[in-house]
């Protein structure tokens, strides 16, 4: 027997868990460069770090409770009426059913036999899945995303003050930078692994961006602190 082994049902987590992990490690190891290039001493650059360590997980758990809770809020209300239209337009609602199916490529006939057996098994699930396009994989999970990307982020900000704390002496500019995008393309390699994408694409995706934010952070910070 062929078993298909899929990664969709980790879509959810593995989304908010990498957002909050790459942000953790580029916001971090950006303000850690363009403090250290505006020549502030060791002590001041991990006071900055951990407090955008704080900063930045507190932020991402509250955008991302924010966000999905939206999401949640806007699937409650489409199940809700559905559910108000399953009981009122029954007939309706099951025609809607059968021209989804005959536009997926089944005849007519078939079609209504098929929404007609799942309607009467579960018509606001079989609604919900082919309808609305909400199924358990998907639906918003709110405080799920929140932990996930707080943890994530505190995780990934983490890394870089290491760095800094390993080589508190003068924090030579490219000890962070290297590192941190060694990181960001380990992440780039593990995220697709989890999710079955191309480790290659993925890692030179996250690394060019990182790359980008760090060096523009460096040039303001060498800027402002030539300015002062």
């Amino acid at each position: 027997m062929h078993i298909e082994r899929h990664k969709n049902h980790r879509i959810g987590w593995l989304r908010a868990s990498v957002l909050g992990a790459n942000d953790g490690i580029v916001s971090t190891a950006s303000l850690i460069l363009g403090v250290a290039a505006a020549g502030v001493d060791a002590k001041h650059i991990l006071v900055a770090g951990v407090a955008g360590l704080v900063a930045g997980a507190m932020s991402m758990a509250a955008g991302e409770y924010v966000s999905v809770c939206s999401q949640a809020d806007t699937e409650r209300a489409d199940l809700e009426r559905e559910r108000k239209e399953l009981a009122a337009y029954p007939e309706h609602e099951h025609e809607e059913m059968t021209a989804i199916y005959v536009e997926r490529g089944l005849d007519t006939a078939l079609a209504a036999q098929v929404a007609t057996q799942l309607m009467a098994h579960d018509a606001l699930g079989a609604h919900s899945r082919d309808e609305l396009g909400i199924t358990d994989t998907t639906a918003a999970r709110p405080l799920l995303a929140a932990l996930s990307s707080a943890a994530s982020f505190s995780i990934g900000a983490i890394l870089p003050l290491l760095i800094v704390f390993w080589v508190p002496a003068a924090i030579p500019l490219w000890a962070v930078a290297g590192g941190s995008l060694l990181l960001l393309i380990l992440l780039g390699a593990l995220s697709a692994r989890a999710g079955g994408a191309s480790m290659l694409v993925a890692s030179a995706r996250v690394a060019f961006w990182g790359a980008l934010a760090m060096g523009l952070t460096a040039g303001v910070g060498k800027i402002f602190g030539v300015a002062g």
